[in-house]
């Protein structure tokens, strides 16, 4: 959501004449996008803020503006602790900026916020709900990023058509609750019945989404994904946790055998579909006894994919008001590495059984002398050719596989 943020936000820099800069010292505008969603995210950006105090106080008259989810609606707290920055905006609210670089240089900007898109290449990130409604004790999200407020279906057709007509192939459709889609709309759409628009238009070849709550993934939304050509088979669901009242105390409003019943429904309507999923570790009162329902969830149901993180207090959410963060940190990690070497070695077994298959990959680009590209299951595939084919549909026989990546060769 950030990366499209950044993106949209270029796209109407660049409408009143900015250009990309290589670096900090030479550009006249900087803009720190940010991302707390866990404590070394927030740690990142305080360190990468308070290291260009220093151009700031050497250059004056460069603009130094901090954007996203560090940002909330008081902003008074930031400029005490960082007096330096001249601006501070919310996530998607990119008004004020361009407000303040009409003052301050003079320009005249009037036009450039309408019909913003993302930077057209290969593929391309489209958010079409901004915000969540969904108040998980653990996550910051609604409180910076506001309530949920989709997109009028017609807008999102426009956007797609734009990129196809400039090259884009594959979309990606954004929220932090993307199957809650539509249900602020007058005409109540849902995420299948965009899906089905989006799937007609010319030019884009794939269409994948994310992130999906268990509570919102409907049946329509999972018949759409099993019927509709373009749309990919790969569907991020995030459990969080395998325990009950663990889930219970994250307010994630469905039970470990709910989420299973869903996978297995999903896995049934949907051949050949690939899950991924996040999971917190050490939130709030979590025993070892409770940790190892989640190990259970993951060895029975075999991810293609798992974001783990340690949990870590959050300012203002629920948890923080409310709860313990009791589990010690060398706890947190001593599970974070569990997770990660049984998930380590079940993509690795999955993996080795796609050796000698072919799939049809989109070529993304180049990366180690390798190009590389995605399956419709989401895996990544690295080939050799002296062929230069971003952008092209290309079929790979997979001859390696690593747990993280497929490797290959081209076929005629």
């Amino acid at each position: 959501m950030n990366k499209a943020d950044s993106e949209r936000l270029e796209n109407a820099l660049s409408k009143i004449g900015f250009e990309n800069s290589t670096t900090p010292a030479d550009s006249d505008l900087i803009v720190l996008n940010s991302c707390v969603v866990r404590q070394g995210a927030e740690d990142k950006v305080v360190g990468m803020l308070t290291s260009l105090k220093p151009l700031k106080e050497k250059n004056p008259e460069t603009i130094l503006a901090l954007m996203g989810c560090m940002v909330g609606p008081n902003t008074k707290e930031l400029k005490q602790k960082f007096p330096y920055a001249d601006i501070f905006i919310q996530p998607q609210n990119y008004n004020p900026l361009i407000q303040y670089i009409e003052n301050k240089l003079n320009i005249d900007t009037e036009g450039c916020l309408t019909q913003l898109s993302a930077k057209a290449d290969v593929t391309a990130y489209i958010p079409i709900v901004q915000g969540c409604d969904k108040f998980c004790s653990f996550c910051i999200i609604p409180y910076r990023r506001g309530r949920e407020i989709c997109r009028p279906v017609k807008e999102i057709i426009l956007e797609t058509q734009y990129l196809s007509e400039r090259g884009v192939k594959e979309i990606t459709l954004l929220g932090q609750n993307i199957d809650s889609y539509g249900h602020d709309l007058p005409e109540k759409p849902d995420l299948g019945d965009l899906l089905k628009e989006l799937n007609k238009i010319d030019g884009i070849e794939r269409i994948r989404f994310l992130t999906s709550h268990p509570n919102d993934m409907s049946d329509h939304i999972i018949e759409s994904v099993a019927e509709l050509e373009k749309v990919c088979e790969h569907i991020n669901l995030p459990i969080q946790a395998g325990d009950n009242e663990i889930l219970n105390k994250m307010r994630r409003r469905y039970t470990n055998e709910e989420y299973r019943n869903l996978i297995e429904k999903i896995r049934s309507t949907i051949p050949n579909v690939s899950i991924s999923t996040d999971i917190i570790v050490g939130f709030c009162g979590e025993n070892d006894t409770q940790f190892q329902k989640t190990i259970d969830i993951i060895k029975d149901i075999r991810f293609d994919k798992v974001h783990a993180a340690a949990y870590s207090i959050r300012e203002n959410t629920i948890a923080m008001r409310k709860m313990l963060d009791n589990v010690p940190l060398e706890e947190k990690k001593s599970r974070l590495n569990q997770i990660e070497s049984i998930q380590k070695q079940i993509l690795q077994e999955k993996n080795d059984l796609l050796c000698g298959e072919t799939f049809e990959i989109l070529v993304e680009g180049k990366k180690n002398n390798n190009q590389y590209g995605r399956n419709r299951n989401d895996k990544l595939i690295y080939f050799d050719s002296k062929e230069n084919l971003k952008g092209s549909m290309t079929n790979i026989k997979i001859n390696k596989s690593t747990p993280w990546s497929l490797h290959g060769i081209k076929t005629t």
